[in-house]
Formats: C-alpha cells, sequence, structure tokens
C-alpha cells in the first residue's frame, strides 16, 4: 500500500472489503470481547481494550498515511501525549519542548507530570541551534509542534532531529495542525508523529481521538503496552469516524489550504488587523522552510487585532460564519481567542498568549461569504 499516492492510501491501507460480507466500509465492530475457540486460542483478537479490528483498521491507515510502520490509536490527542510520556520517560528525565505550545500539552507536562519528576523546558524550536544549546545530559526527548499552536511558527524537523539522533534522543512532532497530507515528520528524520485525530484526521467536529505514528520498533513496542496497561484507547465507533474522516483528508486539506491563503491575504490588507500568521505567506519569516518541508500549508490562520484584547473580542463576537469555538480542522470554520479559551493554562507564564491575538481554523465553505464575514465583523 506504501507504493500507492497519499489520497489512495488514504480511502483503502488497511480498508479492504470485509471478508465475511464483502461490506465495502469497515464494519463497527462494537463488542467488548471475543469468542475464543479454545484458551488462548483465538482470531487475533481477545478484549476491545487490547484490539478491536476497527481500530486496527484505523491505526493501519494512519501509519500508512505518515509512511510509518506502526500507528496507535487513542481516546484523544492528550491519551497519546500521555502514553508517549508514560512509556518512553521516567522520574529524572527532561523533554525538550516548544515556546509555543498548545494549552493542554503545557499542562499536562508542568501540572501533571513535572511533580512526578519528569521535567520540561520550553525554548524556540524555530532556531535549532537554541534547541540544541538548550539540550540537557538527561534529555530523553525533543517535543515539536510544527507548525506551532497559535504563532505558526515552524521547526526544521530535519535539522532537529539529526541533531537529537547524535544526543541519542527522541524526536516527537504533533503533526496535528499539518496533518499528514501537508507534512510527514518520520520522512524528515523525527522518531514519532502524534496528532490529535478530533482535528483534521477526522475532520468532522464529531469525534474525540488521538494517534501515534512510528518506525521505530522499540518505541512501538513501549507505546503498545502502555496503550493497552493504560487504556486510553478509542472504542470502535469513534475509530470508524476517523477512517471515515481519513477518506476525503486529501480533498479537504486541499480546500482548507486554498481558503486559508485567500483569508491570511484579505487580513494581510484590513487595517484593524496589525499582523498576519500564515507559513504560506511569502511575508512569514519561515516560507522558504514551509516550503521545503511541507506539502501544503493547512488551513489555521493567526492574526494581532490591533486594539488589544478588547478588540479581539469584538471580533470573534461579530462573526456569523465563523463559530466561536475551541478545537480546529474540521469543515466549518472556526475562530477563538487562544488567550482566554485554547491557551488559558499559559497564562503567567513563558508562554502567555497576548490577548489581541485570534486564531482562525478556516473551513472549507464559500471563501466569498467566510471574507464577507470576516469584513462585517472588523467592523469595515
Amino acid at each position: 500500500m506504501h507504493d500507492y499516492g497519499f489520497a489512495t492510501r488514504a480511502i483503502h491501507a488497511g480498508q479492504d472489503p470485509d471478508p465475511a460480507t464483502g461490506a465495502v466500509i469497515v464494519p463497527i465492530y462494537q463488542t467488548s470481547t471475543f469468542a475464543q475457540e479454545d484458551i488462548g486460542v483465538h482470531k487475533g483478537y481477545e478484549y476491545a481494550r487490547s484490539g478491536n479490528p476497527t481500530r486496527s483498521a484505523l491505526e493501519t491507515a494512519i501509519a500508512a498515511l505518515e509512511n510509518g510502520a506502526y500507528g496507535l490509536a487513542f481516546a484523544s490527542g492528550l491519551a497519546a501525549e500521555t502514553t508517549v510520556i508514560l512509556a518512553l520517560l521516567k522520574s529524572g528525565d527532561h523533554i525538550l519542548c516548544g515556546d509555543d505550545v498548545y494549552g493542554g500539552t503545557y499542562r499536562l507536562l508542568m501540572r501533571v507530570f513535572d511533580d512526578k519528576g519528569i521535567k520540561a523546558s520550553f525554548v524556540d524550536t524555530s532556531d535549532p541551534n537554541k534547541v540544541a544549546a538548550a539540550l540537557r545530559p538527561e534529555t530523553r526527548l525533543i517535543w515539536l509542534e510544527t507548525p506551532t499552536n497559535p504563532w505558526l511558527k515552524l521547526a526544521d524537523i530535519a535539522a532537529i532531529a539529526s541533531l537529537a539522533r547524535e544526543r541519542d534522543v527522541l524526536t516527537l512532532v504533533d503533526n496535528t495542525f499539518a496533518s499528514p497530507t501537508c507534512q510527514r515528520p518520520l520522512e524528515l528524520g523525527a522518531d514519532i508523529a502524534l496528532h490529535s485525530a478530533t482535528k483534521y484526521l477526522g475532520g468532522h467536529s464529531d469525534v474525540v481521538g488521538g494517534a501515534i505514528v512510528t518506525s521505530n520498533q522499540d518505541v512501538y513496542e513501549r507505546l503498545k503496552f502502555v496503550q493497552n496497561a493504560a487504556g486510553g484507547v478509542p472504542g470502535p465507533f469513534d475509530s470508524w469516524l476517523v477512517l471515515r474522516g481519513l477518506k476525503t483528508l486529501s480533498v479537504r486539506m486541499r480546500q482548507h489550504g486554498e481558503n486559508a491563503l485567500a483569508v491570511a491575504r484579505f487580513l494581510q490588507e484590513h487595517p484593524a488587523v496589525e499582523r498576519v500568521m500564515y507559513p504560506g505567506l511569502p511575508e512569514h519569516p519561515q516560507h522558504q522552510l514551509a516550503r521545503r518541508q511541507m506539502h501544503g500549508y493547512s488551513g489555521m490562520v493567526s492574526c494581532i487585532v490591533r486594539g488589544g484584547e478588547a478588540a479581539a473580542r469584538s471580533m470573534v463576537r461579530g462573526t456569523r460564519l465563523f463559530t466561536l469555538a475551541e478545537s480546529l480542522g474540521g469543515v466549518e470554520s472556526l475562530i477563538e481567542v487562544p488567550a482566554a479559551m485554547t491557551h488559558a493554562s499559559v497564562a503567567g507564564s513563558d508562554l502567555e498568549v497576548p490577548g489581541g491575538l485570534v486564531r482562525l481554523s478556516v473551513g472549507i465553505e464559500d471563501i466569498d461569504d467566510l471574507i464577507a464575514d470576516l469584513q462585517q465583523a472588523l467592523g469595515s
């Protein structure tokens, strides 16, 4: 299946017609346990926490899309993150993380694992030299978001993964914002690609899930053990919903990207907007890196509104098509103020987000309607 193109893999990898009935779509195996022919003799499945055919199809499909050997599915993106830390790190180990990161990730690192002896520090991962300088003898994992959330900074995955290998450090890339359509971290040398499958993989704002892909067998075995032991797995219906989303991922991401670029260009020209962040803009400081390591620029746009927090709140309250909501990656457009919503947990820290920053998840509606909505929300 790896010899096929991306869109073909999204529709077919792990998703052959059901051998029992010929069903073209993978069935929802809504069962908690599986009959055994004898003690320890079964058809590959014993208990649904350990494995379920619908989940197995999803894990195969996601691995194929990331060009990885092994895929694992989880009940949420944070369940996937928790499994990584539990499986690969111990007290005394250090995580080097980007200084612009999802608020839930920051909360997990600093308020859950910090007092258990797994320490994290934060660095500007847009500069590989700063990453190299921030490594410690006890560093075991470099944690990247690229593009970052919400500033949309990029990390040079190949450069950072190379310096990590020299230090025997693993590199993880949260690939949620880009999706495997636009970026495949394992191809650039990363050890682990991680997703909130809630976002672009599912794509319809109707499921919560997470995923991990790796080609490192030892890492996979350790993650697989904790996946089963800790049990943060998705149910079969959630797995099926993400599988359904994957089938249209390629065409959806194409439209997300086209619309996001048009929105970014509109915001650039609007007098109420001070700054626009989008990797697809030539003015983005890392646009050339984006062109090298990405295959499209996804649908996330951030901007700084003139007038600070009050102006940002006014903008997001004034939209009609852009729904004021957390999350991202659905077919519908969403808008939010990270400082008060998705990134409230970093308030008061070095990662604090300014109140005037607005994050847009640009959907696949008609672009003229989206721009008209932003025009009226900005008051001109």
